[in-house]
């Protein structure tokens, strides 16, 4: 039986201050990717990836794209303050 695979949905803050919301498998590796420019979002190229102020983890791939969009639609101030809350 193989191991069943831990979503992530993330929101890191880049060094001009906007947000940006994603969801992986691996955290650590698609911050690197994000800040070093390979295979991360093209959203970091105007300012870079500074650090992830929000993380929780979802079963599987769909619920934490669900996750990820419902994040996404929210506003900036409804955004700090979920990432308060964690």
């Amino acid at each position: 039986m193989t191991k069943a695979t831990e979503w992530i949905v993330y929101i890191i803050e880049a060094d001009n201050g906007h947000l940006y919301t994603g969801i992986t498998t691996d955290l650590a590796r698609r911050l690197t990717e994000h800040k070093q420019h390979k295979g991360g979002a093209r959203f970091f190229h105007t300012s870079a990836a500074n650090k992830v102020v929000y993380q929780e983890t979802a079963t599987d791939r769909s619920s934490a794209s669900k996750r990820e969009a419902a994040i996404k639609k929210l506003h900036r101030k409804a955004k700090l303050a979920l990432i308060a809350t964690s």
